[in-house]
């Protein structure tokens, strides 16, 4: 059993939150989100507004519709042949569906997920529908559906080009299995060269470390084939950005896992951008000035203060089967010297046989039946809890053993979100809040203490595996939890198998 010292996160239950059609919960604090409704009014807009320059516009509009990722959806089907013109009736029943797919989202969150709380957008699509055809501006109209901010023009960008990329290139063979280290001769080198330097990843040929021994396809030189290239130090120190970035084991050498994502193509891009934009489409367009994100899927915190961002760190997320839900859920107060009670789930199942001498060792007390952990540089929770105003048992806290952050594939927890320097950014929270002199009291005390924040903070947990980072590029991570499938396929995409994040030395902590 691993010793508790390693235990890096909160504890949540661990429903199987993505599927087909919603399951019940797994325990009764895990009830399943209600569906948003559609925000369409009950009023039809009437046969005469469907005028010949609306009907040319909204032709327009479906046409154009690849800007969002909904190019393979069908909102009007063509006339068979031999079959009656589109009415006015199915013209307006397309009209508002497309509207809800750039307004709410394609797909509704509560169908996939048992648990999820982030506010959707509320829009009166009919009355919206129904101005813009008196005013013959269905285009100014629709154009204001979708997300209006910078980071969604930039992903809808990407997806037309990684969309016609795919369209139009020749499909690359995927590289052969078989593993290749730093000094190996090997055929397959130079088409990992192309992948990485199409990623972003490694320079121009022109750079003297991309250059390798023998010609490649990247020298201006080259009139034939490459020979098969040394696979050199400088490759491998590339391969170590995309893999940290995919999670894998940043050891530059390239195994099976690697092998997986250097297969990706544009087209498996293009899918993951659609599922990105159709995602962003689910929130609310003016997400509060003041809040802390944490994208799950990339393993990031950011911090923002009055619409800026402050400050960002890595986290510790959810393992896949115990994944961390998507919430949106305030910091109320700041917990000095945490004490940790083991749940239930815990204390019947890894610690079913532990025995006085292990408690004694990890300073754990039982107390009417639960075991709890005291305060210390060795509680699970480290040295500061953030308690979040939910039922899931979800929050963001400390943790003993900070080196888990300095992996690349950080899906380690049972659910809650370990935070990086976690002392260092209650000290920020706190001095923004202006409780800084109590915050600083209640750790110094050494006793479990609790300072509550004079406004909450809110939180949203997402699920960005596609998004922009801080170099101002279109950055691509895995799928760990595989919540992007059963998106992609109502999204019009064909199934695929995505890398998935494979969580290693969980500890029996939250």
């Amino acid at each position: 059993m691993p010793v508790l010292a390693l235990a890096l996160g909160g504890f949540a239950p661990a429903p199987k939150t993505i599927a087909p059609t919603k399951t019940a919960a797994e325990s009764p604090s895990r009830s399943a989100s209600k569906p948003a409704p559609r925000a369409v009014g009950k009023a039809t807009p009437t046969k005469a507004t469907w005028t010949t320059a609306n009907i040319a516009a909204f032709d327009q509009i479906l046409a154009d519709r690849a800007r969002h990722g909904l190019d393979r959806v069908e909102f009007l089907p063509a006339p068979a042949d031999g079959a009656p013109p589109v009415d006015d009736a199915a013209r307006t029943k397309a009209a508002l569906y497309y509207a809800g797919a750039l307004a709410q989202g394609r797909v509704d969150p509560a169908s996939l997920h048992q648990v999820y709380t982030l506010p959707r957008p509320k829009v009166d699509l009919t009355t919206g529908l129904s101005r813009a055809l008196a005013k013959g501006d269905l285009v100014a109209w629709f154009d204001g559906l979708p997300p209006q901010d910078a980071e969604y023009k930039q992903l809808s960008d990407a997806y037309l080009a990684f969309s016609a990329k795919a369209s139009t290139a020749t499909p690359v063979q995927a590289i052969p299995s078989g593993v290749i280290r730093v000094g190996n001769r090997d055929a397959r080198v130079a088409t990992i060269v192309e992948q990485l330097a199409e990623s972003g990843y490694l320079p121009s040929s022109t750079d003297p470390l991309a250059v390798a021994p023998v010609p490649t396809p990247f020298s201006p030189t080259a009139t034939t084939p490459a020979a098969p290239m040394i696979y050199t130090q400088a490759m491998a120190e590339a391969l170590k950005g995309l893999q940290t970035d995919y999670g894998i084991a940043a050891d530059g050498v390239v195994g099976p896992e690697t092998l997986k994502v250097l297969n990706l193509g544009a087209g498996d891009r293009a899918r993951a951008l659609a599922v990105g934009l159709e995602r962003r489409r689910w929130l609310a367009r003016t997400p509060p000035p003041t809040r802390i994100d944490v994208n799950t899927a990339a393993a990031q915190l950011r911090y923002y203060r009055d619409g800026t961002m402050i400050d960002q760190r890595k986290v510790i997320v959810g393992e896949p089967g115990r994944e961390t839900p998507a919430l949106s859920s305030p910091i109320y107060r700041l917990v000095a010297n945490p004490t940790w009670t083991v749940p239930k789930s815990i204390q019947n199942g890894e610690m079913a046989n532990v025995g006085e001498e292990y408690l004694t060792a990890h300073n754990m007390v039982v107390r009417d039946g639960w075991i709890v952990q005291q305060p210390g540089p060795s509680n699970a929770l480290g040295m500061v809890k953030f308690d979040m105003a939910n039922d899931q048992a979800i929050y963001l806290h400390d943790t003993s053993a900070p080196g888990l952050f300095d992996r690349s594939q950080r899906h380690l927890s049972h659910g809650c979100v370990r935070v990086e320097d976690a002392l260092g950014f209650a000290r920020i929270l706190a001095e923004d809040e202006g409780v800084g002199e109590a915050w600083q009291t209640a750790q110094d005390s050494g006793e479990t203490s609790f300072v509550p924040l004079p406004r909450r903070i809110p939180v949203r947990l997402l699920y960005h595996n596609v998004y922009v980072d801080d170099a101002g590029k279109v950055a691509f991570r895995t799928d760990p939890y595989g919540w992007n499938d059963p998106i992609a396929e109502q999204l019009g995409f064909a199934k695929a198998s995505a890398k998935r994040a494979e969580a290693q030395a969980i500890d029996i902590g939250p």
